[in-house]
């Protein structure tokens, strides 16, 4: 490391004059700091955000389907999608994709040319968003999106690249770069992109009996979830039962205790589930996964009937890695089915959208819950603080609702159409084209004082495996080294309740050093291998007293 590097961090240090806070009182009283705050972003962005992924240029990729009919935005520059055999329109000059620009609240029209309803995600190391799948003549297609920084990128195609139809499918990035593409409808089986040369002529799809092995009369097993453990194997989890996949040797090398309760959690039942935190700091870093909500056995033939069954309002925990893992079960405060579980930068988790009655399907949910719920795993069971309630939004968010992480730490909602077309009247829940940003307490102004700000992060934002990084951050009311954690971020392709690719790592903070007034900097570790960070583009964030920075973009190599 050349000098410059060494001294950049104290160069920056003096740029910020010493300004001491009083300590911030330990009971917040606004509503803002208890219960969180919305804020409408746009009352119209003309689809229905069904899709949503955040990329490195701090723009969301957002897609419905193409045979709605008609969006309410048009294509540019005259640009009209001509597809023979699309089910709604032939000529369609209507976008079914948006790219929104967080940072300005703008949005382009990009151009789709196969149905990607109900489709799948992973973002590739450099930053392309490789999407997969969907219906009709979009099952087998293969749609790539790379950011840019000027007006000029949009969706490019490659149909009837896939082995097989993936529609309610689930992908993950993996350790090596590539992803696997698990399950879909009537699918019992996965395939890896990019294709490999094959000597062998074996099939180019590997069966998993398990997908068979856990569909029902409603299926409860689509949008499988799908979580890299840092032992580099799969949990799956499908209906009410879990496996570990050994993907490399194509073989499951363990079975998980079902669930208790023996309740579906996948769609259309549509629970949601999260990897926590691997925490690098424990030196072997713990996987455990949660699976909250879902909606009780039978409840998709009931709700077609009219009769709309109370959602569960039961999670599950399970630690794969332990010799004998069992599920820990607890209560949220209401039942939710539809909603979407994400990890927040201070390793907190939101479970926001979603029903009180009923399951996801067209005309099938009821009970809207417009209240979030911020989960605590750190807090006992027992604390009266493990779930916290929030402030209630004003619109519900139902089937096809999705929600992503913001780099400054809101989360953005969009979505809602449980109608096979867009429908804003005669019904009891209209079609939505808006977007929402919920923030959460810890954005409340009156924890600014012990709110960190990045302001450098060495070896220009790369991070490499095992080595050292020194990030350098400011906060006016400083704690102890105690206080502080960096945390790099996967953001989610969200779909249908599950934020696929999703995960959280706690860095190795080697210690903090202070500068000068305000100025301190982190000595962090790289993750320690690929299986913990497969490699691409994160969000880092300090967290200071369970108070998160804004995040920076690092990319993991």
């Amino acid at each position: 490391m050349g000098a410059l590097t060494i001294l950049i961090p104290f160069i920056l240090a003096s740029l910020f004059p010493y300004f001491h806070s009083p300590a911030v009182s330990q009971t917040l009283s606004s509503p803002f700091a208890n219960q969180g705050q919305w804020h409408l972003m746009q009352a119209s962005i003309g689809i229905s955000a069904m899709h949503m992924q955040l990329l490195h240029n701090d723009k969301i990729i957002m897609f419905d389907r193409t045979d709605f009919g008609h969006s309410y935005l048009p294509l540019s520059n005259g640009r009209c999608r001509m597809d023979p055999y699309d089910t709604a329109l032939k000529i369609d000059c209507s976008a079914h994709s948006v790219l929104y620009d967080v940072a300005t609240n703008a949005l382009r029209p990009l151009m789709i040319h196969t149905d990607t309803w109900c489709s799948s995600g992973s973002v590739l190391p450099n930053g392309t968003l490789v999407q997969t799948g969907g219906y009709n003549d979009g099952e087998r297609s293969i749609r790539m999106f790379t950011p840019c920084f000027d007006e000029t990128c949009d969706w490019v195609e490659f149909p009837s690249l896939l082995s097989q139809r993936r529609w309610y499918a689930t992908n993950q990035i993996l350790p090596d770069a590539r992803v696997i593409v698990v399950g879909g409808r009537r699918q019992f089986n996965y395939e890896f992109l990019p294709k490999t040369p094959n000597p062998s002529n074996s099939p180019s799809s590997i069966p998993l009996n398990f997908l068979q092995q856990t569909t029902d009369p409603s299926e409860n097993n689509l949008y499988p979830f799908v979580h890299l453990l840092p032992d580099g194997n799969l949990f799956i989890f499908a209906n009410t039962k879990s496996v570990l996949l050994d993907y490399k040797q194509n073989r499951v090398i363990k079975e998980f205790p079902p669930i208790p309760g023996e309740d579906p959690r996948n769609y259309p039942s549509s629970g949601s589930s999260v990897l926590l935190p691997l925490d690098e700091n424990l030196g072997s870093p713990e996987a455990e996964v949660v699976v909250c909500g879902g909606a009780p056995r039978g409840s998709f033939e009931n709700a077609a009937r009219g009769n709309f069954m109370q959602a569960l309002s039961t999670c599950g925990r399970l630690k794969p890695t332990d010799p004998n893992p069992t599920w820990v079960m607890e209560n949220m405060p209401m039942p939710r089915a539809m909603g979407d579980m994400l990890l927040l930068p201070n390793g907190e988790v939101v479970i926001i959208n979603g029903v009180g009655a009923g399951t996801a399907g067209w005309e099938h949910g009821r009970d809207p819950v417009l209240t979030p719920v911020i989960f605590r795993p750190s807090e006992t069971a027992n604390s009266g603080k493990r779930f916290s309630v929030m402030a209630p939004a004003s619109r519900p968010r139902l089937y096809h609702s999705s929600a992503v992480l913001l780099k400054d730490g809101r989360v953005l909602v969009g979505g809602s159409n449980p109608h096979v077309y867009y429908n804003f009247t005669g019904v009891e829940y209209p079609t939505d084209l808006s977007l929402e940003a919920f923030s959460p307490p810890y954005l409340a102004p009156e924890l600014d004082p012990v709110r960190p700000t990045i302001r450098y992060i060495t070896n220009n934002n790369v991070l490499g495996y095992r080595v050292f990084c020194y990030v350098t951050f400011t906060v006016p009311y400083y704690a102890s080294a105690s206080e502080v954690s960096v945390r790099i971020v996967a953001p989610s392709f969200t779909t249908h309740s599950f934020g696929q690719n999703q995960r959280m790592v706690v860095l190795k903070l080697s210690g903090v050093t202070y500068l000068a007034g305000e100025a301190y900097y982190a000595t962090v570790v790289g993750p320690s291998t690929a299986e913990i960070a497969p490699p691409g583009y994160y969000l880092l964030f300090v967290v200071h007293k369970g108070v998160p920075s804004s995040g920076s973009w690092v990319q993991v190599m």
